[in-house]
């Protein structure tokens, strides 16, 4: 067989109506552009938080006090995430996964625009900091139910041998996010002096996010409602869809244990090899921050490479074993990453991050396909909210506090043992996982 799949390939659900290559590429497309989207205010928001956010929109004149109330609102955006996941996986699979594809992108899209028009602490007082964090608030509650639209839209559109490779797509929406926020800080530091960045040029990065909005709103306005979902809606599902699909799949734990338990490793991994390093490496060592940044654009190219073909390779092998070896790759690299940052030499710092960063793209590409495929059509956008909107809570959220406060009281050991473990647990859990690879939605009997 070819290596990638063509587009004819994956634009037909098997055994269900055809859906033409115009409809996939706009899934596709519409799709991806929300992951960017997610991710671009992601990093935006921290970097900037780091830099500006904390004495514009919080009273004080102790700068770590306003930098920590800063980075606490990042966390605030965690939290309301898993409520997101819960309000939207029910909709979701009552009634339909376009309109929440819509929804979550029109919420995400305005709150993020939002924060550049916002006034400053100085201009508005209390106001403009209740203000700052009930948008961050809008925007975990939106990023609780748009990953998973998105994530389902392509994966019921695609075929199920090409299931992997296209849902990567969304997945990998995480690396362009962070390169374009990036890029843009590093654009408007240069063309700006200081004193015009702190003033108003950090506005700018957060308003690119309406063209942004416009152009995903245009996109997935077009996109057709999932055929798989079409189907499994004109079955005689009424007597499951009386009750909460979130119920439905509380009461079926196991799938969503286990993917939890892969979130797990592969959580921590990313956020310790793009995140945590930042201050790592610049506190503790002779870094200059732009030479990290770089570093962590560099890497989050090779994530995105990564990701597309890791979930190529899982359409091949399946996807536990396209998993397990990424999974293995990180525990086996922790203890040389932290060695390579503290010999102090850039080209080892870039090598450290960038393979880091790659197995960490080769073991979460397989991994929106499969969670996809762990849930039934009538409850899957639920199983797979809870699984990616939880894991953010247990694992992504609290990473890098935790590797900062490890390598603070106990040394870089302590940072490499709690990756290894977290990612032992991302180990076991696939080991206990049955393939999922090729998995027939249209078959399903729910």
């Amino acid at each position: 067989m070819s290596d990638l799949p063509t587009p004819d390939e994956a634009n037909v659900v098997k055994s269900g109506p055809a859906v033409s290559r115009s409809a996939f590429r706009r899934v596709l497309a519409g799709s991806t552009a929300g992951a960017v989207l997610e991710w671009y205010d992601f990093a935006l928001y921290g970097i900037l938080a780091a830099t500006v956010l904390g004495p514009l929109f919080f009273p004080g004149g102790n700068a770590v006090a306003q930098l920590l109330l800063a980075l606490a609102t990042q966390g605030l955006g965690f939290v309301a995430r898993p409520i997101g996941g819960i309000v939207f996986g029910h909709l979701g699979d009552r009634v339909g996964r376009k309109p929440m594809l819509v929804v979550t992108f029109l919420l995400l899209g305005l709150s993020t625009s939002a924060i550049g028009l916002l006034p400053t602490y100085a201009q508005a007082g209390i106001g403009a900091t209740i203000s700052l964090v009930v948008l961050r608030l809008v925007q975990g509650f939106a990023l609780g139910g748009e990953f998973g639209a998105a994530v389902l839209m392509v994966s019921e559109y695609g075929s199920p041998r090409r299931r992997g490779f296209w849902a990567a797509w969304p997945q990998a929406g995480a690396p362009l996010g962070t390169v374009l926020a990036t890029g843009v800080v590093s654009v408007l530091t240069l063309v700006l002096s200081g004193g015009q960045f702190t003033q108003w040029g950090w506005r700018i990065g957060f308003l690119l996010a309406v063209p942004l909005l416009v152009v995903g709103f245009w996109i997935r306005r077009r996109i057709d409602e999932s055929p798989v979902f079409q189907q499994a809606r004109s079955r005689a599902v009424a007597a499951e869809q009386a009750r909460s699909s979130i119920l439905e799949t509380l009461a079926h734990p196991g799938p969503v244990l286990r993917g939890l338990g892969v979130r797990l490793g592969e959580n921590v991994a990313f956020y310790v090899y793009t995140v945590f390093v930042v201050a790592y490496a610049t506190t503790s060592f002779g870094y200059t921050k732009s030479d990290v940044l770089l570093a962590v654009t560099f890497g989050s190219l090779l994530q995105f490479a990564g990701m597309l073909t890791g979930g190529h390779w899982s359409d091949v092998v399946g996807r536990r074993i396209a998993m397990l070896v990424p999974a293995a790759g990180l525990a086996l690299w922790a203890p040389l990453f932290f060695l390579m940052v503290q010999s102090e030499s850039l080209p080892l710092l870039y090598i450290g991050v960038g393979v880091g960063a790659a197995l960490h793209g080769l073991l979460a590409g397989p991994e929106a396909a499969w969670i996809a495929e762990l849930f039934p059509t009538h409850r899957r956008f639920a199983g797979a909210s809870l699984v990616f909107q939880g894991s953010s809570i247990i694992a992504g959220a609290p990473a890098p506090f935790i590797a900062v406060w490890l390598v603070e009281n106990h040394g870089t050991t302590a940072v490499v043992l709690y990756l290894v473990v977290t990612i032992a647990v991302t180990l076991v859990a696939l080991f206990f996982s049955a393939e999922t690879r090729g998995a027939d939605f249209d078959a399903e009997r729910v």
